[in-house]
């Protein structure tokens, strides 16, 4: 076997997927037609914030979440013809994260081809989950 790179793992994902614009995400988020899933590292999302309404997939758990055989599913992704949009920080996880949901039957993936930096760069909200996240040590009173 060849050896392959990352980005050949990407480009061959990108060929069998659906990528979004921000604009095209925007879209469907204000027509209320898709689940916005961030699969970014926590602390990415602690530092960076959030697109507002996503929801938190890690990329780690990923598979075994949106899988119905698992014992770590999650309800939230059981519509195989449910509209999901993934993304990242910049659109490489998203895409191999995309095609993987597409290789376990889901016939409606896409994800956010900028990524979040794309998302972030064109000035639109981002939400500032810093104050409001578990995951952040606060003092005690």
């Amino acid at each position: 076997m060849t050896r392959r790179t990352v980005h050949d793992v990407v480009a061959d994902a990108r060929a069998e997927i659906e990528e979004l614009t921000v604009e095209q995400l925007q879209a469907e988020m204000e027509a209320g037609t898709c689940l916005v899933i961030d699969i970014r590292d926590m602390r990415e999302r602690i530092k960076l914030g959030v697109i507002p309404g996503s929801v938190s997939a890690p990329r780690g758990m990923l598979e075994f979440w949106f899988d119905p055989e698992s014992p770590y599913h999650d309800e939230k992704y059981s519509d195989f013809d449910g509209r999901y949009v993934l993304h990242c920080a910049a659109g490489w996880r998203s895409a191999i994260a995309a095609k993987a949901i597409q290789d376990l039957g889901f016939t409606n993936v896409a994800h956010l081809e900028p990524g979040f930096k794309g998302w972030a760069d064109a000035d639109a909200p981002v939400e500032d989950i810093s104050e409001t996240s578990p995951w952040i040590r606060r003092p005690r009173d």
